[in-house]
């Protein structure tokens, strides 16, 4: 499994996240951290690989002082987007894990070089209520939206990946 450290862009240790100046947030409400970040990870699509890099996704996230609430949702996604890839993976692909830390918000995007693009179902069509697989897309989504984030879904020539963006204010 392939790994880059976090890097900071433009910032040193001190700069870790930041408040603002006070004048740029009104009181009580902490502002947006003012560190910008990026880690990657390449790693083949085995069930092995998925505990390792939620692992070092936490450790980036406590690194950027990442709030409990926000790292969780973001650990669960990493935890459900990279096992649908280990699921549904092409043989001898390999999946991306990216995390970036900018503005105030974090995106997650797991990545593959499967055929399909994903796609959320449809719970009351397709989601047999016994069965212990098919909602974990839909699972990701609602909490990314209860955390005032999103989910996104992009295809590329190569590759599809799911998108978590998350506000980190």
């Amino acid at each position: 499994m392939s790994t880059t450290a976090t890097l900071p862009a433009g910032a040193s240790a001190a700069d870790a996240p930041a408040s603002a100046p006070a004048s740029d947030a009104p009181a009580g409400v902490p502002a947006a951290p003012r560190v910008r970040g990026f880690a990657y990870w390449l790693a083949e699509p085995a069930p092995a690989a998925v505990p390792l890099l939620r692992k070092r996704v936490r450790a980036v996230l406590a690194g950027w002082a990442v709030r409990a609430e926000v790292a969780d949702v973001l650990l669960l996604a990493v935890s459900e987007l990279a096992g649908n890839v280990v699921q549904h993976a092409a043989a001898g692909g390999r999946m991306r894990i990216g995390l970036a830390f900018d503005g105030g918000w974090l995106r997650l995007e797991v990545a593959d070089q499967g055929a399909g693009s994903p796609r959320l179902p449809n719970p009351a069509e397709e989601v047999d209520p016994d069965s212990e697989n098919g909602r974990g897309l839909l699972i990701v989504q609602l909490l990314a939206v209860e955390a005032g984030g999103e989910l996104r879904f992009l295809a590329g020539e190569f590759d599809a990946s799911v998108c978590v963006l998350l506000p980190v204010a």
